[in-house]
Parts: C-alpha cells; sequence; structure tokens
C-alpha cells in the first residue's frame, strides 16, 4: 500500500509496526484517512507529553493548546502536521526519540496525502483524539523494542521510568 509497509533497507528507515492496525474493527481505520489522522494524533499526544516531561500536565503543552478537539478539520490538522519539523528541531535537546518522531510523522502523512479529500469529521475526530490519549501506548506498539537493542533510542527507558 505504501512506503510505510515496506521492509526496512539496510542503513534505512526505522520500522514502523503497522500491525496494530490489525486490532481495530472500526472499517474507518482500515483505509489510509483513519490510519493517518490516527497516527497524526499518536504523534501530536507525544509529541505534547514529551514537551512537558514525565511530571507535567499535558494541557499545559504548547501543542496540546492548539489543537481543537472534537471540531479538527484536515485544514487545521495539515497546518500543525507541517510544523513537526520545525518543533523537533526546536525542542531537539528536550525531547528523546526524535528519530522515531520524524518516522511517525512521515507515515502519517503519506497516508493523509493518499485519503481522499473527505472531511475528518466524527470519525476522523474519534481517530484523532484515541491515537492522542493512548500516544505512549501506541507509539511503543508502533515501534516495538526487540530484546538486546542497542539503538541508542530505545523506549526501554521510558518504559521502565514511565517517562
Amino acid at each position: 500500500m505504501g512506503g510505510i509497509y515496506a521492509g526496512i533497507e539496510p542503513g534505512g528507515d526505522l520500522i514502523l509496526e503497522t500491525a496494530v492496525f490489525e486490532e481495530f474493527h472500526d472499517p474507518y481505520m482500515q483505509g489510509p484517512a483513519g490510519q493517518g489522522i490516527f497516527l497524526a494524533g499518536v504523534l501530536l499526544g507525544y509529541m505534547a507529553e514529551r514537551q512537558v516531561g514525565p511530571e507535567g500536565d499535558i494541557g499545559k503543552s504548547p501543542l496540546f493548546k492548539q489543537i481543537q478537539f472534537g471540531r479538527m478539520d484536515k485544514m487545521n490538522l495539515k497546518r500543525i502536521l507541517s510544523r513537526v519539523p520545525q518543533l523537533l528541531t526546536a525542542y531537539r535537546e528536550e525531547m528523546k526519540y526524535t528519530a522515531y518522531m520524524n518516522r511517525l510523522g512521515a507515515a502519517a502523512l503519506e497516508l493523509i496525502l493518499q485519503a481522499d479529500d473527505e472531511e475528518m469529521g466524527v470519525n476522523g475526530n474519534f481517530a484523532f483524539a484515541a491515537g492522542f490519549i493512548n500516544a505512549r501506548h501506541y507509539f511503543w506498539k508502533l515501534f516495538p523494542i526487540k530484546k538486546g537493542e542497542t539503538t541508542g533510542e530505545s523506549g526501554e527507558e521510558e518504559i521502565n521510568n514511565g517517562l
């Protein structure tokens, strides 16, 4: 279906484990629009959590304040997603796992570009919120940790310490 489903090339991109979508029975989540919007929610939710740190209130995240939950349309989502590279660069020192976030952002954008021009509506807003609220859980399901992994950006520290 697209580049995100391709295997890893030697020295290439991080693998994004897309089998997570098989767990969802909602037909909206089986198409590129639902998957892209869900991944966008995971990405932005994870970034918002990283902005405030492990003990911070996500509601105080600058990114959280820009999101119109329940009223998001594709134009607003695209506006926020277009700023992700800039935000990752600005927060590079404070945020770990930027390579994973870049890969997740690329996958979300690719899927949204593959989708038709239909507005998000209730289904899209629900998919976005589900990804955002469960960001940490799905982030590490999308990038599973392998035993003995030594990439330097493993999520093991985050999972063990609740970061």
